[in-house]
């Protein structure tokens, strides 16, 4: 098991990401922080999105690449702040080469 924690500055705000990665697959998908996103449960279908991908920054981005397709409102940070973020805590859990 391996755990990677990872805290990201916006341009307003701070994203915070936990994940929890076992046998290279991401068990749990956390992100809190002080930003704001619309709809409000938007976030809970993220966490859920990336719980069972495979811990590699490919699958990820393109997760997170779909999720923000769908018209995802932000205000104070980026898609990309949320990638930098992700992409940080998969590296911290030791996730290398892709990441």
């Amino acid at each position: 098991m391996r755990i990677g924690v990872y805290e990201h500055k916006a341009r307003k705000g701070l994203i915070r990401v936990s994940l929890k990665i076992v046998e290279g697959v991401i068990e749990e998908a956390t992100i809190t922080g002080d930003f704001f996103i619309y709809p409000e449960d938007a976030l809970f279908e993220l966490e859920s999105a990336l719980r069972g991908a495979k811990a590699s920054w490919e699958e990820v981005s393109s997760k997170l690449d779909e999720f923000f397709s769908r018209g995802v409102e932000l205000a104070g940070s980026t898609p990309e702040d949320f990638k930098t973020a992700l992409k940080r805590a998969l590296v911290e859990a030791g996730v290398h080469g892709e990441a």
